[in-house]
């Protein structure tokens, strides 16, 4: 039997993003992978392994065609915004066991520029087939149920409003240390609390911002590290979970599939979450931030509130930065953006993030992150424990 090989994130880029009018979603995928080729320093013929999500009829077909890939291996689990760490546990395991050498992942969308341009409207609904028929009459849309849960975080554990609202605050700090953030001006706990009421508890400032764009990660077996232009990065666990489709089937609103994934995924890399760094979480809405960071360990259940109120969360000064290039919140959300964590999440361990870059203590580079993507109404959960050299 082969021995598993170490798996390293060898390239990560980003498209153009934000107010993109004049690119399809395909542009946005292959100026996406085209970056993260050069980054890694890698030909593209090194790729025999490709994953993709949410674009096309038969996606990952469709989309490797467009790129010119004909790769021998492919993934296309499609479980919403935590899609692209599950399908990088699955491209992590595929190397380590032989069965590809370097697997491509990638995303790409125009989520604002189609609403803008009338080709889509805001997405209410996931469908009203299957068990969401039973919700959907009802007028649940796919904040409220977001909503929902944090109203019951509310109830449950004293969490306050004003507490969630800092996790806008902290994350539109941190945004404003990246040139590339969509909206970096600063913004107070009482402007987001007198924003437009979206879905009670959230205003506007607690939801995730709409734009375009597109990320790509390579990931590569460990004899190519040594071609490669940029330090490894390594995936050294991870984990996945699914919970519930419908909000009625969900035994806990206070408790996510982070709980599974981020404890699988610690064991699997064998650290602790007092060990890491920083941390890239999906944040669509502001209790996603605040929950997830419960899950993982980060702090006890109930205590998320407490736990981010004092600023932890920023790369200046944060005892345990968070979205460290400002998250959905600011920086850019085109619809899954789990991708967005990983390549945050390696830039960061690289050293390559100027103005935001986080610190430990004494100055040296951070050696250990992990991202977590949800997906669904935290019907699913990826998370990844990545390390630096």
């Amino acid at each position: 039997m082969m021995a598993r090989r170490k798996v390293a994130v060898a390239g990560v880029a980003l498209s153009d993003c934000g107010r993109v009018d004049d690119a399809t979603p395909y542009a946005l995928h292959a100026q996406a992978a085209r970056r993260a080729l050069a980054d890694a320093g890698l030909d593209r013929s090194v790729v025999d392994g490709f994953a993709s999500a949410g674009l096309g009829t038969l996606a990952p077909v469709e989309v490797a065609e467009y790129l010119g890939l004909r790769p021998t291996w492919v993934d296309s689990t499609s479980v919403g915004g935590s899609t692209w760490e599950v399908m990088a546990a699955h491209a992590a395991d595929a190397i380590a066991a032989g069965h590809a050498r370097a697997v491509l992942l990638v995303y790409g969308s125009t989520a604002r520029a189609d609403v803008k341009a009338g080709r889509r409207t805001g997405t209410l609904s996931f469908g009203t087939r299957g068990p969401l028929q039973f919700e959907v009459p009802y007028g649940h849309t796919l904040i409220a149920k977001y909503a929902m849960a944090a109203r019951r975080h509310m109830i449950e554990y004293g969490t306050t409003i004003e507490q969630l609202a800092q996790v806008a605050v902290q994350a539109r700090a941190n945004a404003a240390l990246n040139p590339e953030a969509m909206f970096r001006a600063p913004v107070t706990v009482d402007e987001v609390l007198t924003g437009p009421m979206i879905a009670d508890p959230f205003t506007k400032l607690h939801c995730c911002v709409r734009s375009d764009g597109g990320a790509a990660v390579l990931l590569v077996a460990q004899e190519y590290v040594r071609d490669c232009r940029t330090s490894p990065v390594w995936v050294l666990g991870s984990g996945e979970s699914v919970s519930h489709a419908a909000m009625s089937e969900w035994p806990d609103f206070t408790v996510t599939p982070a709980a599974v994934s981020g404890r699988l995924a610690f064991e699997r890399a064998g650290v602790r979450p007092s060990e890491i760094d920083f941390a890239e979480i999906y944040d669509a809405f502001t209790y996603m931030t605040l929950v997830t960071l419960e899950d993982l360990g980060f702090c006890e259940k109930g205590e998320g509130g407490a736990f981010v109120e004092k600023g932890r969360l920023r790369v200046e000064g944060g005892e345990l930065p968070v979205n460290t290039d400002g998250g959905g919140l600011s920086a850019q959300h085109p619809g899954m953006r789990g991708l967005f964590l990983l390549v945050e999440a390696v830039r960061q361990l690289r050293g390559e993030c100027g103005e935001r870059q986080v610190r430990r203590t004494g100055g040296s580079l951070p050696r250990l992150a992990v991202a977590s993507g949800t997906g669904g109404w935290f019907c699913s959960s990826g998370t990844v424990v990545l390390g630096a050299e």
